[in-house]
């Protein structure tokens, strides 16, 4: 697997190729997972690069689901398989739903296949579950409740007749790692309560 500043010096090249949000909300994640993770007796530095690497297909200026297939493909050019799976899981913590999107799902039907048949062939492990709950409270500006950042989301792209499953499911994963961590998974984070106050 990358080594961090490898995983960093993706990201900046990314950065350069297509800026955007999209850029400080990873580091936000990258951030989150590596507290999260070292609280709770996982390895940081994987989580790190995991979290930041999330979107990663966005290099490209690929938004919409296709970011998870240019993520995914670009990391398994690159020989990073593990990094490659978290660009597809990180969408999806409903596994029912795999194949959905929150935003616009403007992918083939083959591609909706394939991320369906990849949701159903595994099983999360827990660093698919960090970084699906990173990526649910990580704003650009840093940690913030999750509710705030489902809104958030919701007022970009729109509710979908499955976005209350996957409220729910975040929620689940979110009191999942309280309980490994022993602790509100807020309390470990800097500045939620400065990101979560300040409107939309």
């Amino acid at each position: 697997m990358m080594t961090v500043a490898q995983a960093e010096k993706e990201l900046e090249e990314a950065a350069a190729m297509t800026p955007g949000q999209w850029v400080p909300h990873s580091r936000s994640a990258g951030l989150n997972a590596r507290l999260i993770a070292e609280k709770c007796g996982m390895d940081g530095d994987r989580a790190y690069i995991f979290g930041l690497l999330h979107d990663i297909g966005r290099r490209k200026g690929s938004w919409d689901i296709v970011h998870i297939f240019d993520g995914y493909d670009y990391m398994v050019e690159k020989g990073e398989h593990e990094v490659a799976r978290i660009c597809l899981t990180h969408s999806f913590p409903a596994k029912n739903y795999a194949g959905t999107y929150i935003a616009n799902a403007s992918c083939t039907d083959e591609q909706k296949r394939f991320i369906r048949e990849y949701i159903d062939g595994i099983e999360f492990d827990d660093y698919d579950l960090l970084i699906q709950l990173c990526d649910s409270i990580s704003l650009p500006s840093g940690a913030c409740i999750m509710e705030k950042r489902l809104v958030d989301v919701v007022l970009r792209h729109g509710i979908r007749e499955y976005s209350v499953e996957r409220w729910r499911k975040f929620i689940d994963i979110k009191k999942y790692f309280d309980a490994r961590c022993g602790c509100n998974i807020y309390t470990l984070l800097p500045n939620v309560y400065e990101n979560s106050i300040v409107s939309l």
